[in-house]
């Protein structure tokens, strides 16, 4: 059973070893443990439903309180308070688009606001629900989640859009098919949630961004049905499955997607490369990706991160091992992992692990085998359950990510990783930042930072805290000219900053496109523009 108030299953565990309780007590001071809300007193401070009972629409409290929040730090503090804010007046959980589309209609009619529901991911802020006189509701499209139609000779598969990462690798592996797309949230987070969002998979140097995935969409929108996309290619004018990607609910409810997919790899395996510095991994990852060495996935790890990373996994013994083995081979202090992943046919695999390790070692680069790549690769989705573990131990966490190209790769990270150590030091305060690029192009690369500071024991308290913490890092992020987001989106939490990338008449032309297919002004206001 999924948690109410935080990430994955109940039953799904991340437990933090002694070592790495000491190293956040090392690092940011010792943790303190909160007092969380229960269910039955969150519940019980969810106010009536301003809408009444009917076929479409659940007005049940639990219904409600469960697709209240996403997983935002907002969100999260609220969740562990009991706090939850505004919630719907309603669930709406059709089946199908006629389905989605009646629900539409019958929340137009109540002149309410309609926010969707995919996984209930989002770490932005898009479920967010306005406080104010209009009743609003979810429409949750998590019953939307079968394969709907298979194209072999094209090549495509149209799926609901409420379906989630292992339901659809599930339905396409029976055929011998992937879609690949492997973002962290992918146990959870949904195929139309990826497109409105620009999502972007672990395993995107393969598989492409959700854009290069995304062939054609279905929405249900205040106006009437719309549909996007459907050929290989057309010079007919602008594209307008581009304004269906990253609308975030703003333009329609999107309710069937049909991609992109591939024939099942025979072969795929991950390795790690460490390098004795910063500056050497990132020569090393930019000449990979330059040239063009087709692997699935290339990740580079800051100092900070690596430490991190393995002083947090626990395996004493075979950390020592390493250390001694890098040692001779002349890599100790500010040392820096690189992960890669090669995924093809037999001969392909090695044919890129040859030339990716080739590379690598002009830029004194040391290989260590497939022991920590296969330890990433079975625990790639379970990095969000580390911030329970953290949290229950009196320790928050976030993140922030951007974009920029490759001769300011550098300057943001330390930019970003400044701003952090720097925001609560008046408070007698330490952040614990570390980085990696977690997605690279021949331009350029995405900087993935993370932030942990200790809990302050009120939730008034850590939420100023963050609100500090995210301006900062964010007012970073656009000094440097990197986007505001690269993967998650904008939501409520980026969107001060999104005029600094798209200009006032992009943004204009933003409200312009709402503004027409969406008159009333009731697709989940807030979200990308106030």
């Amino acid at each position: 059973m999924r948690r109410w108030n935080g990430w994955g299953d109940e039953s799904d565990q991340y437990a933090l070893s002694e070592d790495a309780q000491a190293f956040l007590r090392e690092r940011v001071g010792e943790g303190r443990p909160p007092r969380d809300a229960d269910l039955e007193t969150s519940l019980r401070a969810v106010p009536p439903s301003r809408v009444a009972p009917s076929a479409r629409f659940d007005v049940a409290t639990r219904s409600r309180l469960l697709h209240a929040r996403g997983q935002s730090f907002p969100d999260w503090v609220a969740m562990k308070a009991g706090r939850f804010g505004p919630v719907a007046d309603a669930v709406a959980l059709p089946a199908s688009h006629a389905e989605a589309a009646e629900a539409l209609a019958e929340a137009q009619k109540l002149g309410a606001i309609v926010i969707p529901y995919g996984g209930g991911t989002s770490v932005v802020g898009h479920l967010q629900v306005p406080a104010g006189d209009r009743p609003v509701v979810n429409i949750s499209l998590e019953r939307m989640n079968r394969l709907q139609a298979f194209d072999e000779r094209s090549f495509l598969a149209t799926f609901g859009a409420g379906t989630p990462g292992p339901q659809i690798e599930a339905q396409l592996r029976e055929r011998g098919y992937l879609l690949g797309h492997f973002p962290q949230s992918y146990e959870f987070s949904t195929l139309g949630g990826w497109v409105v969002t620009r999502s972007s998979g672990q395993q995107s140097l393969r598989y492409g961004r959700i854009e290069n995935l995304f062939a054609a969409g279905r929405l249900a929108t205040p106006r009437g049905e719309w549909t996007v996309g459907g050929v290989p290619a057309s010079s007919a004018g602008p594209d307008l499955r581009e304004l269906v990607l990253g609308s975030e609910g703003r333009l329609g409810l999107l309710t069937e997607v049909t991609a992109r997919v591939r024939r099942l790899p025979q072969a795929e395996d991950f390795h790690a490369v460490f390098f004795p510095s910063w500056d050497l991994g990132v020569e090393a990852v930019r000449a990979i990706v330059q040239a063009e060495v087709p692997l699935s996935m290339l990740r580079l790890s800051n100092e900070i991160e690596t430490e991190t990373q393995l002083r947090l996994a626990g395996h004493a013994e075979l950390i020592k091992w390493l250390q001694r083995y890098l040692g001779m081979r002349g890599i100790a202090g500010g040392q820096c992992m690189m992960v890669f992943g090669a995924t093809g046919t037999l001969g392909e695999t090695r044919r890129m692990r040859r030339d990716a390790l080739a590379i690598a070692k002009r830029f004194r680069g040391v290989h260590v085998g497939k022991t920590i790549g296969k330890g990433w690769a079975k625990n790639r989705f379970r990095g969000p359950l580390l911030r329970n573990a953290l949290w229950e131990a009196g320790y928050a966490a976030d993140t922030v990510e951007t974009a920029v190209n490759w001769p300011q790769a550098t300057a943001t990270m330390r930019a970003i990783e400044a701003a952090a150590v720097d925001v609560l030091q008046g408070d007698n305060e330490r952040v614990h930042a570390f980085t990696h690029l977690s997605h690279v192009y021949r331009q350029g690369c995405s900087v993935y930072s993370t932030f942990v500071f200790r809990s302050a024991g009120d939730p008034d308290a850590d939420l100023e805290r963050w609100r500090r913490l995210k301006r900062r890092v964010s007012e970073a992020i656009v000094a440097c000219g990197g986007t505001i987001s690269h993967q998650h989106g904008v939501g409520v939490d980026h969107a001060p900053y999104l005029v600094h990338e798209k200009g006032a008449l992009g943004i204009d032309l933003l409200r312009a496109m709402a503004r027409e297919l969406d008159p009333q002004q009731m697709m989940n206001p807030g979200k990308l523009f106030a």
